[in-house]
């Protein structure tokens, strides 16, 4: 049975991949292959884990043409967009790549695709301008990258790009500038590129790691807008002052309560005691609720040193360092 589609088949339905031990049958595969290269996602991850699935097995089971000369231009795109030497032509309708090496001192780059021959500026990719320094001109996502362009083909002018990105949430991906569009359905801020594989945030538009929404930055894990500069200064105000607050509500109340309570509730549990402990002597009763306060109050000093000993002086690290220096900048 296919765990995909649950129907019953035949053995030999069921291919082998080379990145992991999972099966599905050969038609499930094929269709999971079709809608991740329309989408274009070269980095497709077999449909039970996370491991890639490798070009000879995605090329093993495609049965059209077209899908995998796509395959194979996706591939090819997304190793030029790793690549940081790469620049693209920016005339109209031409996605023509020139790889560039040691043309900082010689800027003017000509494309090599025929019938094109645009010159254009290494710097700011824009055409070439031997007269004038570059400017800093925000670039059309399609224009910059032809992996835009795979995304959202249909988009030709810049201002109707802009428009749509606005209107319809569209961020541009800050590694290679593909289209990213982010459906309000509650989902978290922390975005992944299909077409590069980059980790950003979709508030602030920066490569993120795990800790990004921990830091004071302003940006929520939720939200669906960063906080203004007035909040955040004011939230990182209330955290350095407050933290001798907490620390000493965390001393003065929580480590009374797990110090004496953990033992207190241990000695009533072992008062009351089970339907075997009638049949326990004297002695033996008072010896097992001994042994069971003795323990818990073994077990809640390692609790409050713990607590004490590690979680304050993250906090206090936190608050103090990490947060002031957001301040100070």
């Amino acid at each position: 049975e296919c765990p995909l589609c649950l129907l019953p088949q035949p053995p030999e339905a069921f291919p082998t991949l080379a990145s992991c031990a999972h099966r599905s049958c050969r038609p499930c595969l094929e269709q999971y292959l079709r809608i991740a290269i329309s989408e274009s996602r070269v980095q497709v991850a077999c449909p039970h884990c996370p491991a890639a699935l490798q070009p000879a097995d995605v090329h093993r089971l495609l049965a059209e043409p077209a899908l995998c000369d796509k395959y194979e231009e996706f591939l090819l795109q997304r190793l030029l967009v790793a690549d940081p030497s790469t620049r693209w032509c920016p005339a109209p309708n031409c996605s023509y790549t020139v790889i560039t090496y040691g043309c900082a001192e010689c800027p003017c780059l000509t494309c090599g695709r025929e019938g094109c021959g645009t010159e254009f500026c290494y710097h700011c990719r824009q055409p070439w301008h031997p007269d004038s320094p570059c400017e800093p001109v925000q670039l059309a996502p399609s224009l910059v990258n032809p992996a835009a362009q795979l995304v959202h083909p249909e988009d030709s002018a810049h201002d109707e790009t802009l428009a749509q990105a606005e209107a319809e949430d569209i961020k541009v991906c800050p590694r290679c500038s593909a289209f990213i569009m982010k459906i309000n359905d509650g989902s978290c801020n922390c975005m992944n590129c299909t077409v590069c594989g980059c980790l950003f945030c979709w508030l602030c538009l920066q490569e993120i790691s795990d800790v990004h929404f921990l830091r004071p930055s302003g940006c929520t894990f939720w939200g669906k807008r960063p906080w203004s500069r007035t909040w955040k200064i004011l939230r990182q105000l209330g955290m350095v002052l407050g933290v001798p607050m907490v620390i000493s509500l965390v001393a003065g109340i929580a480590v009374p309560v797990i110090t004496i309570g953990i033992p207190t509730y241990m000695g009533r549990k072992a008062l009351a005691g089970g339907p075997g402990r009638s049949s326990l002597s004297g002695c033996q009763q008072c010896l097992s609720l001994t042994s069971s306060v003795l323990l818990s109050l073994f077990v809640s000093s390692i609790i409050t040193a713990v607590t004490v000993g590690v979680g304050m002086p993250l906090m206090l690290t936190y608050v103090y360092g990490v947060v002031v220096l957001s301040l100070c900048r």
